[in-house]
């Protein structure tokens, strides 16, 4: 019954999601009042129907219901509770209708906080939101129905992939999904402008605070996928260039550029055209990321690596979806002339050097992840496309964009000169200098450059809150009073950008991490990296759905205990499937890291890490979102701005 309840609910949704894509489109291209203030109750209508459907789904996996094959392919009596939960959408199926729930909830979001919007404005934006609602939707019920019976059930369930039973999984997904869906609004309200053939200073005051959202929850998705992928996997990685990873820096790139592009729609009402461009381009990076992960080309273990078929779908899906919106963006294009001019050195013209350089360095991930794919598909060629390729291409396109992040900020609108804003950066650049002189003695070149360009950027970022506080140039009074003065988006800005010079830090410091795989007896001594790795002993432990073989190993330095590890070899009696679980140490400078391998004669293999810095990329990542975060709590950008005048067609119906 709880089964049919969420089946039922989800075809219920399709219907709120017709109707809202239909009557608010047609109540704003006629004016009338009364169907566009239907957007509103259609779009809560459908979250309430989706949020009851995806909790059924819950439900049923809690519940052991295995008569769902959904829960009997991906679940198990054993199954600890929590996998249970978020087993919901670790699976293909699970995952669409959670797709599904989220774009139904920035739906029913725009229109809670949409209130200060025209209302032809927020009808056409909650409507295009249906429009896209409804294919996934279509594409849930259809051909990959998450309520689907099996007959007779299986006594026990079948489990789910052992390497996604992790606390990770719980934020993991739901925070990129978030990102990726998230940026389904500002492809609304870029759609939108289309229709209504108008895009101002007002439009891109509305438009940035979704794309402020979106981009940092996949920010923290990104982060916490790469994390997961560091200490579960247990190869002491955090990227590795698989294309799925591609996938989600994509929209992140693009997503990126549209969030500096809205500053310069909202303050000169400039490149509206790039703004509507990027909108469209990063929501197509997500659902190309969603075509990759669940079409059965892939092979990777982030994919769900399904039935082919219903990668056409989802391909179709995508073909309407953007190629309409591209069809619309040339028929309305011309009716979004920009009325801001500038010059080419002023800030309006290094963010339009930050967007192209983003967009070049989103032009070499692209092709070098599709690339294979168009080989094998074409030619049958086995082409793989790693680490070497884009260090080689993407490193020198992003070192000028780490040295205009600085200058930019520093640089007025509309029309500015370079050498002021230099000369006010000269002791960045001192510090770079020193910096990257300090690191060449224990670097090699190119970990030192970087070390240089992350000091570059941290302190360019510090340089800008300087200038606007006029430190050492006025009493230190008045600068505290310029300091608490400034606007949150400001401290956005300087967290964002710094954030990013810290992850590039732990990026750099990990050439300096040294690994050694050992063969080790009970009782025996490794030295690595100045410590002390001792082997105590090796024991069994039984988990909820596993058996456990668990190595305790001692760390000391020049005879100072620094920590005891615990690594572990889990074998999923369910699955017949062995995975490692990595142990950490960590003192967010470094980590002393170990993974247990198999045993041999007694002995067991060890691989034994000592990943300098690399705590700083989850830190950066953490203080970037945290910049994205004080730049929504920006008071410009909650209250209302001024009412533009009505848009609508003469002779329209008045409710």
């Amino acid at each position: 019954m709880i089964a049919e309840l969420g089946h039922f609910g989800l075809a219920l949704a399709i219907a709120f999601a017709i109707a809202q894509a239909i009557l608010p489109l047609w109540g704003a291209h006629r004016g009338e009042t009364r169907l566009m203030q239907a957007a509103p109750a259609l779009a809560n209508g459908q979250a309430m129907a989706l949020t009851v459907s995806f909790a059924c789904l819950i439900w049923a996996s809690v519940a052991d219901d295995f008569s769902v094959m959904n829960v009997a392919e991906n679940s198990h009596t054993l199954k600890p509770l929590l996998y249970k939960i978020t087993g919901a959408w670790g699976s293909h199926e699970g995952s669409i209708l959670f797709w599904c729930l989220i774009l139904a909830w920035c739906g029913a979001a725009v229109a809670l906080f949409g209130n200060n919007l025209p209302a032809a404005l927020r009808a056409r934006v909650i409507g295009v939101l249906a429009l896209s609602a409804c294919g996934f939707e279509l594409f849930a019920l259809l051909e990959s129905d998450p309520f689907m019976r099996l007959w007779p059930p299986p006594e026990n369930g079948r489990d789910m992939n052992p390497l996604l039973q992790d606390p990770g999984l719980a934020f993991h997904p739901p925070m990129l999904y978030a990102g990726y869906v998230g940026f389904a609004i500002p492809f609304a309200f870029a759609v939108a402008a289309l229709l209504e053939g108008r895009m101002d200073a007002s439009w891109g005051r509305w438009v940035r605070p979704w794309t402020l959202g979106a981009w940092c929850c996949l920010t923290g998705g990104i982060a916490l996928g790469s994390w997961w992928s560091y200490y579960v996997l247990g190869w002491g990685g955090f990227w590795f260039w698989d294309p799925v990873e591609n996938a989600s820096l994509l929209p992140w790139l693009t997503g990126t550029a549209l969030l500096h592009c809205a500053i310069v729609v909202e303050k000169r009402e400039a490149l509206k055209i790039w703004t509507v461009l990027l909108a469209i381009g990063t929501f197509a990076f997500s659902l190309s990321g969603t075509f990759l992960v669940r079409s059965g080309i892939l092979n990777s273990v982030h994919s769900f690596a399904n039935d082919p078929a219903r990668g056409v779908f989802i391909l179709g899906l995508l073909g309407l979806v953007i190629g309409g919106s591209l069809l619309l963006f040339l028929i309305r294009a011309p009716l979004l002339g920009a009325s801001g001019v500038f010059a080419p050195v002023s800030r309006e013209g290094a963010l339009v050097l930050n967007n192209i350089l983003l967009c070049s360095i989103t032009a070499v991930v692209a092709t070098g992840t599709s690339y294979p794919l168009f080989a094998d598909l074409l030619g049958g060629m086995k082409i793989s496309v790693g680490p070497p390729f884009y260090n080689a291409t993407v490193l020198p396109l992003a070192a000028p964009l780490f040295i205009a992040m600085a200058i930019g900020p520093l640089l007025s609108w509309k029309r500015a000169s370079l050498v002021p804003a230099l000369m006010k950066l000269w002791w960045v650049a001192l510090i770079a200098l020193l910096v990257g002189g300090f690191c060449l003695y224990g670097m090699t070149a190119l970990p030192a450059v970087f070390m240089a360009a992350a000091a570059w950027m941290i302190c360019g970022a510090l340089a800008d809150i300087v200038e606007r506080t006029k430190l050492f140039r006025v009493s230190l009074g008045n600068s505290f009073s310029r300091l608490i003065n400034l606007p949150m988006s400001a401290f956005g800005t300087t967290l964002g950008h710094a954030g990013l010079g810290v992850t590039i830090i732990g990026i750099a410091g990990m050439s300096l991490a040294t690994q050694e795989v050992v063969l080790v007896h009970p009782g025996e001594t490794v030295n690595l990296a100045g410590y002390q790795w001792t082997l105590n002993g090796l024991s069994d432990a039984k988990g909820s759905n596993y058996n456990a073989r668990v190595a305790t190993i001692t760390v000391k330095q020049d005879g100072e205990l620094i920590t005891v590890l615990a690594p572990e070899r889990r074998a999923f009696t369910t699955q017949t499937m062995t995975t490692t679980e990595a142990k950490i140490h960590t003192n967010l400078v470094r980590d002393l890291y170990a993974v247990l391998g198999e045993e041999r004669d007694g002995a067991a293999v060890l691989r034994l890490h000592d990943n300098t810095m690399a705590p700083l990329i989850w830190l950066g990542a953490l203080v970037m979102g945290m910049g994205g975060l004080c730049s929504l709590l920006d008071r410009r950008l909650r209250v209302s701005v001024p009412t533009r005048a009505a848009s609508v067609p003469a002779g329209a119906k008045k409710a």
